[in-house]
């Protein structure tokens, strides 16, 4: 009959329904492929450095030092990397700051047969936390524009299980690479998947800028610096002034403190407490990325089933239950399984955060957002690496470790006396305080769907 679909075609149309809407997204799909390959070779680089700079100095210092250089110059570029995302064409920005990730990292397997150089290694390392943090800012705001609002806990979540295959495949290629050829090859490799990167995302489609229209984009007066502090107080603001971003800042913070130090402590229980091989410690690390997959791949349904509030307090709930639980146990596979609970919570709560971050922000201020919650609840973390580590020499892992694990479960009581307790779908019922005929917070309208504006 003329016009009735073939079976070819009919067949074809069958097997595209039963896709999901995420996996029919061209855009994002290709933007996820390429990151996917970008996240391991940063796992690569993230392995191979340290060994790069024990080899050449055998001090744990050094390394220690340029772990020190790398944060710092990440918590310093937070300060005005929402300024620039919120001014200047994402898409463009992530390109550049690929491609001179690429030629930076790529440069050094070369420079390094004429002899190692140190300073070049915490030089590279401070430019490239730079543009690391600029990249992921921009990062964050892009996906929005990528996926319509109901997928976006699904996508957060498929891109986190990236990462999370990132953290696994990454220190063995790291390994055998440097084995073979040693880590500056390991490091040049990364620069490659900075390339691929750079590739894939000449074939997204971003929305271009928007003009400015009075989202904190105020003329200000004085030189560029000022301009860029003032660009991070009007993030500050609206991140304050939130009723539900307040509170999770605020504990964000505070978890990160107990939390960056608990890798740390999970070292130190199975290597000197129990006396396991490195080996052993091995596999305890792999177990506990098995932890970080299954969080990103449950995290969007787990949210829909519970809500923002009960599934954020939960995962804290977890993390404090599993960081006990490794402080006190003997038995190494029970550890592990422990383990990997702690970081299945880290990425559920992780999931939600950014979600929701993306869900209430008005895209004029999404980049200035991210950055200032970012570099808030960071900040925290490597003075907490350093108390619970301090402490737990002095008092031992066990005695820390429960304290660890009773603070997050006062996080978890604090929450409840929160806005947060109460959010099912993550997002305010009404305005919270800001100025007539604006948004929460003194934002801009919310746009109903992510790259479709009112």
């Amino acid at each position: 009959m003329s016009g009735a679909p073939g079976p070819t075609r009919l067949s074809k149309h069958r097997r595209l329904s039963h896709l999901s809407p995420l996996s029919r997204n061209k855009d994002f799909n290709v933007f996820w492929l390429g990151q996917a390959l970008s996240v391991i070779g940063g796992s690569i680089s993230l392995f191979a450095l340290p060994l790069l700079v024990l080899d050449a100095t055998g001090s744990l210092a050094r390394m220690g030092l340029i772990t020190a250089v790398a944060a710092v110059s990440a918590v310093g570029t937070g300060l005005f990397a929402g300024h620039v995302v919120d001014r200047v064409g994402r898409r463009r920005l992530m390109i550049v700051c690929d491609l001179s990730r690429a030629l930076l990292l790529g440069a050094v397997p070369f420079l390094w047969l004429a002899g190692p150089r140190i300073w070049l290694l915490f030089l590279l390392t401070a430019v490239v936390g730079v543009l690391r943090t600029l990249f992921d800012v921009a990062y964050v705001t892009a996906v929005p524009h990528l996926v319509p609002a109901e997928d976006l806990t699904a996508a957060n979540g498929r891109l986190m299980s990236t990462f999370a295959v990132g953290t696994l495949v990454g220190p063995v290629a790291a390994g055998a690479i440097a084995t073979w050829v040693g880590p500056d090859w390991a490091l040049g490799l990364d620069g490659a998947t900075f390339l691929v990167s750079a590739a894939s995302l000449r074939w997204v489609r971003l929305p271009p800028r928007p003009a400015p229209d009075g989202a904190g984009e105020e003329r200000l007066p004085g030189g560029g610096a000022r301009k860029a502090r003032e660009m991070f107080l009007v993030g500050f603001r609206f991140l304050w002034s939130h009723e539900l971003l307040r509170p999770l800042t605020v504990l964000l913070t505070l978890l990160t403190f107990v939390t960056i130090g608990a890798t740390d402590l999970l070292i130190f229980r199975v290597r000197r407490d129990l006396d396991q091989s490195a080996a052993t410690l091995g596999y305890v690390v792999a177990v506990s990325g098995l932890g970080t997959l299954v969080g990103a791949l449950c995290a969007g349904r787990l949210r829909r089933l519970l809500g923002f509030g009960a599934c954020w307090l939960g995962s804290v709930a977890l993390v404090g239950l599993a960081v006990a639980g490794i402080g006190v146990s003997r038995d190494v596979p029970t550890i592990a399984a422990l383990a990997a609970v702690f970081m299945f919570g880290l990425t559920v709560a992780g999931v939600c955060s950014m979600t929701l971050r993306q869900e209430v922000t008005p895209d004029p201020l999404l980049g200035r957002v991210t950055s200032v919650f970012w570099t808030v609840h960071n900040a925290s973390g490597p003075v907490g690496a350093a108390v619970l580590t301090r402490l737990a020499q002095t008092h031992g892992v066990p005695a820390i470790s429960l304290a660890t694990g009773a603070f997050c479960l006062l996080l978890v009581c604090a929450g409840l006396f929160t806005p947060l307790r109460a959010g099912r779908t993550g997002r305010p019922k009404e305005p919270v305080t800001g100025s007539p005929g604006r948004g929460p917070a003194g934002g801009l309208p919310r746009r109903t769907r992510p790259g479709r504006r009112r």
